[in-house]
């Protein structure tokens, strides 16, 4: 299969388990798709509408450590009241992050590809201080695998897969209304870039990342009637 190949590195990024909101930030060791989306409308400057589209991805890094952050929360007016008021109250929290990290995109769509070579935005992967850069490798061709055993560095549905990982319900996407809803969710297995190879019936494509054999599943967004 011929696909258009994209790196995209930073030197950090973050990615919060989406059920913890409060006490110690751990990171996924792997994006959600909502993240990637993300990244695409950066680089389109709009909120796209990626229903049916199709897109594979390989993330590894070289190191997760923590951080000590400050937060500021503000109080409410009164209990009555939601508006903010001028007054705000600091926190410290404990929060992972991984360093020196790489995000290989593999797309078929072209509109997709010119919008990633000439982003309006700048590229974030994580948070916005996470700010990243972006090679093009060109268009290359992935051997199918019908039985693949060396998925790493990806998440993959659940449901009909059952591969060993971290299990979390992620989103695949999020609306662009005023308070954002989550699109999509469904249970994924979160596979690390260190993971052992596993034997499977999934099919995925093969390409060579750092002198290794990697497969990559292919997802289809379904946002369901959204």
């Amino acid at each position: 299969m011929i696909v258009h190949k994209f790196e995209i590195t930073t030197w950090t990024s973050s990615f919060r388990y989406p059920n913890i909101i409060s006490g110690f930030q751990p990171t996924l060791e792997v994006p959600p798709l909502s993240t990637v989306l993300g990244l695409l409308n950066s680089a389109s400057g709009k909120y796209d509408n990626y229903q049916n589209f199709e897109i594979g991805y390989y993330f590894d890094f070289q190191a997760k450590s923590v951080d000590i952050e400050t937060l500021y929360q503000v109080n409410k007016i009164s209990p009555n009241n939601y508006a903010p008021s001028l007054k705000a109250t600091s926190n410290i929290i404990k929060r992972e992050f991984l360093y020196d990290c790489r995000l290989l995109l593999y797309i078929k769509d072209d509109r997709i590809k010119e919008h990633l070579l000439h982003p309006v935005y700048p590229m974030l992967l994580g948070r916005s201080s996470d700010l990243a850069n972006i090679k093009y490798y060109g268009d290359i061709n992935l051997l199918r695998i019908n039985k693949s055993s060396k998925i790493k560095g990806q998440i993959i549905p659940l449901f009909g897969n059952y591969l060993p990982g971290v299990i979390q319900p992620l989103p695949q996407y999020f609306t662009n209304s005023n308070i954002r809803k989550n699109l999509g969710t469904q249970p994924y297995s979160i596979i690390s870039y260190k993971s052992a190879d596993c034997k499977s019936n999934i099919t995925t494509y093969r390409d060579q990342i750092s002198d290794n054999d990697i497969d990559i599943y292919f997802h289809k967004i379904d946002l369901g009637n959204e």
